[in-house]
């Protein structure tokens, strides 16, 4: 039976088949949101055909409900997302001096709302406001209401609260205690669920801290273990202002901050990062100290050492002095010794390293390699005797496991490692 409601000179009629649609829609909510007072009364006044108060109604349980999730989400993120004249610190503060506007826009940026529910909620908001919020507008159509009813719902209403974001002040005090989980799927999970503007915070400072004088040997033990796995969930924008912060490091020139400095963006290979003229100002006093310092193996060893710290991203400009050094202390030289039965000579320390180097050359470090072959006087005149052409060859193998060097390249490296074209090869570097 339809149900007539009197308003004014017009009646509103629910036909019966979609009143009870509508109702089975209002409790289509969490478990443990259907008894909402706001929830409860929409059903009322909707049963007595009231579908402006239903919109009304509804949209009140919504609002409540997004406070809440924002409360368990982070209030402190809501405040420096939204920058409200007055901070929010409790339920009433929501009501006093957040719109409905900002809570929406708010809770989309700290994670509660995805970007089609924080569409469609502005959608709803304005459905409320036209019908709800202004009494001599149009009735609003059942379809109207159902919409409205059916999005908050899907999108609010039956989703569960957001997990809550990790207090970034507080864990870094629990990241200078023996209490410190150091499991990295729980650190991952950590810091992945940070929005960007903590990812930002949290990067920055833990940089700060431990590039400082006042961080304990333990905080920096565990930023070291946890900076690499944050630096995999930041976007490049924020990796870009820690190599700015690096640039600007650097020109102020205090060697200890420096060298700390250095020592993390190391470990997660984020020299690549800052600008090349930073990385000219790292890699040529250490390309330089390992050219003067050929066959003093001790030092080669502690050389390539910090250059492998240094990572791969060598400026242009450095590439063919880089790699003519490494080969050349790879190589190493033919000798003899009374102490030793050996005849090839070259730092066992270095050695090791230089492969793992090679194994990390592009496309430019390769061409280097052949072009440091051909011109390099001193390596050309090692190469003369089988063994250091043997371990010559050793690094022109590791080249050709990788896919990416291009052909001419590779043709050249295949003629190298080919010992039965030794004497084509030795023709194309001449005396």
């Amino acid at each position: 039976m339809n149900k007539p409601v009197r308003k004014d000179t017009k009646d509103i009629v629910i036909p019966a088949d979609k009143l009870e649609y509508l109702q089975k829609e209002l409790t289509n909510v969490r478990e443990d949101f259907i008894d909402n007072k706001y929830v409860q009364e929409a059903i009322t006044v909707l049963a007595a055909g009231g579908l402006r108060s239903t919109i009304g109604s509804y949209w009140n349980a919504v609002v409540d409900d997004l406070r809440q999730k924002v409360m368990h989400r982070s209030i402190d993120l809501f405040n420096k997302e939204i920058n409200p004249k007055r901070e929010v610190k409790t339920y009433e503060d929501f009501q006093n001096y957040i719109t409905d506007y900002d809570l929406i826009d708010g809770a989309y940026k700290i994670g509660v709302l995805s970007w089609e529910a924080h569409k469609l909620l502005h959608q709803a908001r304005e459905t409320r406001n036209i019908f709800d919020g202004h009494p001599d507008s149009s009735d609003p159509t059942l379809f109207k209401v159902f919409n409205l009813i059916a999005d908050c719902n899907r999108y609010i209403l039956s989703q569960d609260y957001p997990l809550t974001i990790i207090d970034v002040n507080q864990y870094i005090l629990t990241m200078d205690t023996d209490s410190f989980n150091k499991h990295e799927i729980a650190v991952e999970q950590a810091f992945t669920d940070l929005p960007l503007i903590y990812k930002n915070e949290m990067t920055n400072r833990l940089f700060t801290l431990y590039i400082g004088d006042n961080a304990s040997t333990r905080l920096k033990s565990n930023i070291e273990y946890s900076y690499p796995i944050l630096w995999k969930v930041i976007p490049k924008e924020i990796r870009q202002q820690i190599g700015k912060r690096y640039d600007k490091l650097l020109v102020e020139g205090n060697g200890d901050i420096i060298s700390k400095a250095n020592n993390l963006l190391t470990i997660i290979e984020g020299l690549r990062y800052v600008s090349k003229a930073s990385r000219n100002i790292l890699f040529d006093p250490i390309i330089t100290e390992l050219e003067e310092n050929l066959d003093n193996w001790s030092e080669e060893g502690r050389i390539v050492q910090k250059l492998q710290r240094l990572g791969s991203t060598i400026p242009s400009d450095l590439i063919d002095r880089f790699v003519a050094a490494i080969t050349l202390s790879y190589v190493g030289y033919k000798g003899g010794s009374g102490q030793y039965s050996r005849t090839t000579f070259y730092s066992n320390a270095a050695a090791p390293r230089i492969s793992e180097m090679f194994e990390k050359f592009d496309n430019a470090s390769a061409d280097s390699f052949v072009e440091t072959i051909k011109t390099n006087k001193t390596l050309k005149s090692r190469i003369r005797t089988s063994a250091q052409l043997n371990r010559l060859r050793t690094l022109a193998d590791i080249l050709l496991n990788k896919p990416e060097i291009r052909k001419d390249t590779i043709e050249y490296l295949e003629l190298l490692v080919d010992v039965d074209k030794t004497k084509d090869f030795y023709r194309t570097i001449g005396k």
